[in-house]
Formats: C-alpha cells, structure tokens, sequence
C-alpha cells in the first residue's frame, strides 16, 4: 500500500485500522476521513528533526492553506507547532480554536488593507512582505497603531523544482516574491531597514510544491545565505531568521518515492551550516513550512458509485456522488491518485475505467486509468488514497453541492470535526 495507514481485511479496505464501508455507511458519502495520528506523527517527526539538526529555536511552521478548519489549528496548537496563513479567514479560523497567533506567519501576494488591520489588530507575529507595497502598508498600519511590526520579506531565489507549472514559485518569472537575481531583493531590503514601524527579521523563499528531487531545498538554502551574507557586507545588517517554504512531495501513487522527514532535513542541515562556514557568517533561525507531507496521506476521501458506463471498444466510466467539487486537483494539474473499490479489495483488478464526478463538466474527473474488478457496480464504495492536503481547502459548490464532512479518526474511535454542508446551508447568504 501507499501509505502505512492502509490496510485490508477480509475483502474490506481499512485506513487508520478502521472499516471504510462501516464509515461509509455511518456517515454518508461523499466523506473526507482524516488520521489525526497520522498527523500527530508528523508533526512530532518534524519537531524533532528540526531540534536535532537545527537547535531549539528552530520551528516547522504548518501551512494552513494545505487544509484549514478549526481541529487542524487545536492540533497544531498542542502539537507546539507555528503555523503560516495567507487570508483573513484562516487567521479567524486560527483565533477561534485558540491558536496563540503570535506564532502565525502571515503571507499571501496581495494582501489587502483590511487584512493587514485585521491581522495586526489580533495580534500576528510576522507578516510574509511580498513586495514593496505591501511593506509600505505595513509600515503605515503599524505606524496608525504606533508600534512596530515584525516582518520577513519573500524573494525568489530563481530556482525551478521542475514539477507542476502551477506550483513552481520559487522562479525569477514567479508571481510570489521579489527577486534576488534582478537586484530588487536588494533594493527592497534597503528600503524596509529604512521603516521605523517595521522590523526586518528574516527572509523567505518557496521553491514550489511536490518537490521531489534530491537538492532543490539545499540549492535554495544556499542561493538565500549567499543573499543574506551580501546584506551584511552592504547594508551592514544580518538577519536572524532564514524560512525555506514548504513543498516535500507525498506518494500519491506507487511510483512516488518516499521522502524520509528526519533523512531530508538533515541533508538541508548539513548543506546550511557548510554554507554558513564559508560565508562567514551564523546559522539563522531555521524555519520551514511543511503542509501537504503533515496531512495528505492522513486524508481518503469515500465515494459511492452510481453508474457504470461501458462504451465498447472506447473507455468505461465509474461516476461516484461527488468529484470535482471536492476534489478538483486533476482538473486543474492532472493530478495522480491511488483508487481502491473499498468492498471487493479481495477481487481481481481487471476492468479499466475512469473515475468520474456528478457535476455537469467533462473535466469533471478524479483519475483516468484506474483498475478496479469487474464487477463494479451501483452502490460500491470507491476509496481515492492522500486527499488531505488540497482537497477539503479547495472545495466548492459548484453546481449547488455541497462540502462533505470531515471525519477524524484517532485510537479506533471517529468524530466529526466538520459537519456535512446542508441544503440550507447552500442559501444561508442568499437575500
């Protein structure tokens, strides 16, 4: 199996050691499912290997926008972890579970005047600057409430991860940040150590997502130090804080390898403390921003199967009551998922098929070419594997459907953590 968190018995596909028909039928379909142990775990992994490798003041800092509801915060929370948010409503989200938001890293390309009030107002730790308007607007804010803001500023560091185009970030050409390489880190800089209202406290970069090749963090760890040792010479001025994004990969499908937590952040260690030696200069305070590789594989998401249509001689198609509403990573990137016919795990996989959503789109799509049995048929069970990161967080009501609930599952027992969407619930802002 993909993940250590799945299993079969007798004929019936498990996830966190527990019957998916039986939550199936206990709470309906379509239903997010989510191992809070699983991500417990990861959170410890990666407390840990920041501790060992990078000293106490390190922090792995959870990015909400990988999947944001009120139990997620609450869990961070008493996990010790930070967490990144990029709208006004996840640091709402975060405020009503009680997350301390001191600890919360505000970013975002394009935040507006209301959220940086707002923001400020309830007390967040560090805003993420984009660019330059957005550190004259929190200066002025800050300077309105008279005090002074802490700030990091993101720069590209011109590195590409060679995944998806839609979520490489860390390119010169990138709409997130400023870059080093056209002088404007520097000039940005300069003018930001120039504010009264704001503290320069670190620097930012975001390579992208699904990152799996072996040296894309430590590339950009190194591009980002070189930056910070330039600023001591020229500006005579170090910054105490180095945050390296997120973007581990997870398995979605066999052929993805696993990325060991401890084994990656170790190998980003020891590239950072060698650069540091020859620049000359101290190890900042290390901080990453780990997301999908905390959730995803915490996440399945159960459909039941409606029809089963046979074209001959062209394809099959298996239609399930949800899709692209709640899953709509492969019409935007062509996602890869695993899919499992969750009640006949025991039987043959050999009928072809696409597994296809109820909305009224042709890219209404969960996965091309999945194997399921033959005998596949109105009110199975269909399993889609790793949809905890972008898939709750990216839903919508396309169509008039509404969200799934998300179930938690922790040591055998089930809850909801969020509700499923009511029709009412559909024109609740309706006038």
């Amino acid at each position: 199996m993909i993940c250590n968190n799945i299993t079969v018995q007798n004929g019936i596909l498990h996830f966190a050691g527990q019957d998916t028909t039986k939550l199936a039928e206990k709470y309906g379909t379509p239903l997010y499912l989510m191992d809070e142990d699983k991500i417990r775990e990861k959170c410890r992994a990666y407390k840990h290997a920041f501790e060992k490798n990078f000293g106490p003041s390190a922090q792995p800092l959870y990015a909400s926008k990988a999947c944001c509801f009120k139990r997620i915060y609450e869990i961070m929370k008493e996990e010790g972890m930070g967490i990144d948010v990029v709208s006004s409503g996840e640091i709402y989200t975060a405020l009503k579970a009680g997350f301390d938001l001191s600890q919360a890293y505000f970013h975002s390309n394009n935040k507006t005047d209301a959220d940086i009030s707002y923001a400020i107002e309830n007390g967040i730790g560090y805003f993420v600057a984009d660019n330059i308007e957005e550190v004259k607007a929190v200066e002025a804010e800050a300077a309105r409430r008279g005090i002074t803001q802490k700030l990091l500023l993101r720069l590209t560091p011109g590195i590409d991860p060679h995944t998806y185009e839609a979520v490489a970030t860390g390119k010169v050409d990138s709409k997130f940040g400023t870059a080093i390489e056209t002088g404007q880190a520097i000039e940005i800089t300069k003018f930001t150590l120039e504010q009264p209202h704001v503290e320069l406290v670190g620097f930012h970069c975001h390579v992208g997502s699904q990152v799996f090749e072996e040296d894309i963090f430590e590339r950009a760890a190194v591009v980002m130090l070189e930056f910070i040792a330039e600023v001591k010479e020229t500006l005579s001025y170090t910054v105490p804080m180095l945050d390296l994004g997120g973007g581990y990969g997870v398995r979605y499908v066999e052929s993805d390898p696993y990325l060991d937590i401890e084994t990656k952040v170790s190998q980003v260690a020891e590239a950072i403390k060698s650069a540091c030696t020859r620049l000359g200069i101290d190890v900042p305070e290390i901080h990453m921003e780990p997301g999908r590789s905390i959730v995803a594989d915490a996440g399945m998401t159960l459909y039941t199967v409606g029809t089963v249509k046979k074209i001959p001689g062209y394809k099959n198609y298996v239609s399930i009551d949800g899709g692209m509403t709640d899953n709509p990573r492969f019409a935007l990137y062509g996602s890869s998922y695993t899919c499992f016919l969750a009640n006949k795990m025991d039987e043959a996989n050999d009928f072809e098929c696409s597994v296809v959503g109820r909305c009224c789109e042709s890219g209404d799509i969960i996965q091309e070419h999945v194997m399921m049995p033959a005998s596949v048929g109105r009110n199975d069970i269909v399993a889609v594997c790793t949809t905890g990161a972008y898939n709750y967080t990216m839903a919508s009501n396309y169509n008039r459907v509404g969200r799934p609930p998300v179930v938690m599952l922790s040591g055998g027992d089930s809850y909801v953590a969020v509700r499923r969407e009511s029709l009412e619930d559909l024109c609740r802002n309706d006038l």
